[in-house]
């Protein structure tokens, strides 16, 4: 993992590895994220940078590669996912976050967009089946019950690597 970020450091940099900090532009090279509809998110998810910038620490880049490792556990998983597609970080998953989310995973060209009449079948379905105390969002808890359900989650959804 140290050998990893080191890598996506500049060279003038690499001495001193635990001390810099991976420019976000530089974590979305790895081939992990490329490709990933949610690379955005999971960057600001796991930078503890105070500038915004989604730079991460090599502490920063540990937690994430951990989470996706085969070793993370469902919850642990379950959490990190609830909080990527968390657009709004307000701790819900409420429909503009279900909007979001199924737009990265069905990609925002107009040829795959849903209609709005779809989108909205869908939020409702998506609310019907997890939102348990009826308020109109999805906490954490519910979201986790959800999962729990679903075993191919930790292995072939979710945060895989």
């Amino acid at each position: 993992a140290y050998k990893r970020f080191s890598e996506l450091l500049p060279k003038e940099e690499r001495g001193d590895a635990r001390a810099a900090r991976v420019p976000k532009g530089r974590i979305l090279t790895l081939p992990e994220l490329r490709a990933n509809p949610f690379q955005h998110r999971i960057c600001r998810v796991f930078s503890t940078s105070a500038d915004g910038d989604d730079s991460m620490s090599f502490e920063d880049f540990l937690d994430m590669l951990s989470v996706f490792s085969d070793s993370a556990t469902a919850d642990v998983k379950s959490h990190y996912a609830f909080r990527i597609f968390d657009f709004n970080d307000d701790g819900t998953l409420d429909r503009k976050d279900l909007e979001k989310l199924v737009n990265c995973l069905t990609g925002q060209g107009e040829e795959s967009r849903l209609s709005n009449a779809e989108m909205e079948q869908l939020i409702q379905n998506i609310l019907e089946e997890s939102d348990i105390d009826k308020d109109g969002t999805i906490n954490l808890s519910e979201f986790q019950h959800v999962v729990s359900r679903s075993p191919d989650f930790v292995r072939y959804g979710g945060l895989q690597r």
